[in-house]
């Protein structure tokens, strides 16, 4: 509770170990396991079938987030309780007391792109072979469930899926929320050899998630070797790139889901789009709806809705503490799609003040407090009281 508001975070990251795949894999590929680079948990990289992995992954540019030295200088002490601990689940539940968060659905960091590499097949020796890409995600299910014990009234994870193989995929929602109790599970918005979300290729996953009443949520985590690159690959620098990666990459997968019709062939499949920001999506929608209108007797027959309704029944995006653009959404969509998100505890967070900016938002009350929690119990199928 924060000040009387009940407050639940959508989007709240660990640090995962740098061991941890070589710790959980399945023991025929513990061999290729990937590896974090460093002990320090702030460095984000992880080495993975010859390349490294991180949020600068071409390492055209040496990232400061990359190696953890992108913080800003009151997080060095902000942080620097949950660093000495480890960045373990006691640290976890301390920092949600720090902001207020009742609950928190928990997204990785290093695991934002340890897939971030095409299939094998399609790569080469370079790629993901199948099998490896699903292990890679299992091991990372299972810490994070070991992880969520500490606290399971408060801390809820957030599956990892491989979609190097699609059946292995669906089967792994399925475990997630059966047998790990996760309240979601999600997908880099890259496209594994450049196969688009929209392709019936990938229904398997999306009918696991309606089946089970979870979500299927989308987020970003910087470069790395999927295309199309969403932080437009010509900016080599982390002030350019990345203003236009986690928001491109979610409003392509919009543009699969409402447009490409993934929602109406599922439609009571839940969507969330997390830590792109919401300003822009006015914008986004007025304009597929303009081309549907256009050109979607031949491009979209049968899509029997436009974009923007699909997006309203079934989207939801998350607002960051001081995103004041927010206001041009709420005018525009009004209050119920809206979920918040303090992002720790990352360079670009306001831990510990995340909350207290958000409260200053020019929002009425009621939307704060749907913005805040109901919201949150609607996206991922939580009691309100």
């Amino acid at each position: 509770m924060h000040d009387g508001w009940r407050t639940a975070d959508s989007d709240m990251h660990i640090m995962e170990p740098p061991d941890l795949w070589e710790r959980y894999i399945d023991p025929e590929w513990r061999d290729e396991a990937p590896k974090g680079l460093s002990e320090i948990r702030r460095d984000m990289r992880v080495e993975v079938k010859g390349h490294v992995l991180s949020i600068s992954s071409r390492n055209r540019v040496r990232t400061p987030w990359s190696t953890g030295i992108g913080w800003r200088p009151h997080q060095d002490d902000a942080y620097s309780p949950a660093e000495n601990r480890g960045w373990d689940a006691t640290s976890q539940l301390e920092a949600m007391d720090a902001e207020g968060l009742d609950a928190a659905v928990l997204f990785p960091s290093r695991g934002l792109f340890v897939l971030g590499l095409d299939t094998a097949d399609a790569a080469g020796a370079d790629g993901y072979e199948p099998g490896l890409a699903a292990a890679v995600a299992r091991a990372y299910n299972d810490w994070l469930h070991d992880f969520c014990q500490t606290d399971p009234t408060r801390l809820f994870g957030a599956g990892l899926l491989a979609p190097h193989d699609v059946d292995a995929a669906a089967d792994e929602v399925k475990r997630a929320v059966l047998d790990l109790g996760f309240k979601t599970v999600f997908l880099h918005p890259g496209c594994v050899d450049r196969r688009p979300w929209h392709d019936p290729h990938y229904d398997p996953i999306w009918r696991a998630c309606e089946e089970l009443g979870v979500p299927i949520c989308f987020h970003g985590g910087g470069q790395n070797f999927l295309r199309p690159d969403y932080t437009l690959e010509v900016f080599d620098n982390l002030m350019m790139w990345h203003t236009f990666g986690q928001p491109v990459g979610i409003m392509a997968v919009i543009v699969s889901f409402a447009s490409g019709g993934v929602i109406q062939r599922f439609p009571n499949l839940r969507v969330g789009l997390l830590e792109g920001n919401c300003g822009w999506a006015p914008w986004l929608l007025h304009r597929l709806d303009e081309h549907w209108e256009w050109t979607g007797k031949t491009d979209a027959p049968d899509l029997d809705r436009a974009p923007s309704e699909f997006f309203r029944s079934n989207c939801f995006l998350s607002v960051e503490a001081d995103e004041t653009p927010v206001k041009y959404y709420v005018d525009w969509f009004g209050d119920d799609n809206l979920v918040f998100s303090t992002d720790y505890p990352h360079g670009d967070s306001k831990y510990p003040n995340a909350v207290d900016g958000f409260l200053e938002l020019p929002l009425p009350e009621d939307t704060k407090r749907k913005i805040l929690w109901d919201n949150w119990c609607r996206l991922y199928d939580m009691p309100l009281a």
